[in-house]
């Protein structure tokens, strides 16, 4: 690519952001401004070659859909569940997608040259909340959906730590004699608050499990009872757990479970409440004051994934064709 080509797509304003999950794409377009041109879900495919083609194809259709040629895409973030290597732009043991390891940014690169940057979806979705939430200085994400994981953001930049496993709670153990987790180990915040841990727990048939135990336990199940507690207890260990050791301002909790709105945002802030009334420590730090819920559809983790697409480097792209 010569240095003209490098000038004049250092130049373009839109910038795309994917969210991969198992079963679909979250796309949106991003102007200069930040203001989101359109938003598409597309499939995901299964396995290396199958999800780099419904990524092409999710990017080619959002260029279409809303109404401007690839060539003025200036760059796509990719944001995607597994351990990303964000410099390399390769993801390893994405099991949801049936890819053990696959070098993502240069596969979808060279099919339609342009420069692709990837990152956790997690840690994506936390850019991205931070900013569509307008949160200044320090935030944590918090994603409550079928597992439990957090991102942190200072000074509207993505906080890895020492191996980039910065503000990851779901995996710190709250109670040794508790469920059994996935991780191997007992009692994990994410058998509190998890979705598929709960939906195990609850062990009944149904669409939607959190939604089934909540409407029970409003009916008076008490296994839906304790179900639902569990879940404001384990959300409310891993508010406590990300501002005690990262010391963040607020938490946004985003993920499958915010479909619950309210049901969720009110049983959270009144276990932290709780929890702190035998502290004046813990009542100081007024941790029911400093959560906030985005709205259930919100695009944050795309619109994040489009952020961090914006940070590529300029290099050499192959072009398409």
């Amino acid at each position: 690519m010569t240095g003209a080509q490098n000038a004049d797509r250092a130049g373009r304003q839109i910038r795309v952001g994917l969210d991969v999950g198992g079963t679909k794409i979250d796309a949106v377009a991003v102007d200069g401004s930040g203001d989101i041109l359109g938003r598409i879900r597309r499939s995901t495919g299964w396995g290396d070659d199958a999800v780099v083609e419904s990524i092409v194809m999710a990017v080619t259709a959002l260029a279409d859909e809303t109404g401007f040629p690839v060539a003025d895409i200036g760059s796509v973030g990719i944001g995607i569940p597994g351990l990303v290597d964000v410099a390399q732009g390769r993801v390893d043991h994405a099991v949801n997608l049936g890819v053990e390891s696959l070098d993502l940014a240069a596969r979808a690169e060279q099919v339609l040259g342009i420069p692709f940057r990837v990152e956790n979806d997690v840690k994506a979705a936390a850019l991205g909340a931070a900013v569509l939430s307008g949160v200044a200085g320090s935030m944590a994400y918090l994603n409550l959906g079928t597992g439990v994981a957090a991102g942190i953001v200072i000074d509207g930049r993505i906080w890895r730590g020492s191996r980039g496993t910065a503000g990851e709670v779901g995996h710190i153990s709250v109670d040794p004699h508790g469920r059994l987790c996935g991780c191997g180990q007992f009692g994990c915040i994410e058998t509190f608050c998890g979705g598929g841990a709960l939906a195990k727990a609850w062990g009944r048939p149904g669409a939607l499990p959190i939604r089934d135990i909540f409407d029970a336990a409003d009916a008076g199940d008490a296994d839906a009872s304790a179900l639902r507690d569990d879940l404001y207890h384990g959300a409310a260990a891993a508010v406590r757990v990300l501002v005690l050791s990262a010391d963040v301002e607020t938490v946004v909790i985003g993920g499958g479970l915010t479909a619950l709105g309210a049901r969720l945002e009110d049983g959270i802030r009144a276990a932290l409440h709780a929890g702190a009334e035998a502290s004046p420590f813990m009542r100081s730090l007024r941790l029911d004051e400093r959560i906030e819920l985005l709205s259930a559809g919100s695009p944050a983790a795309a619109f994040g994934a489009a952020l961090v697409g914006a940070s590529v480097p300029e290099k050499e792209i192959v072009p398409h064709g």
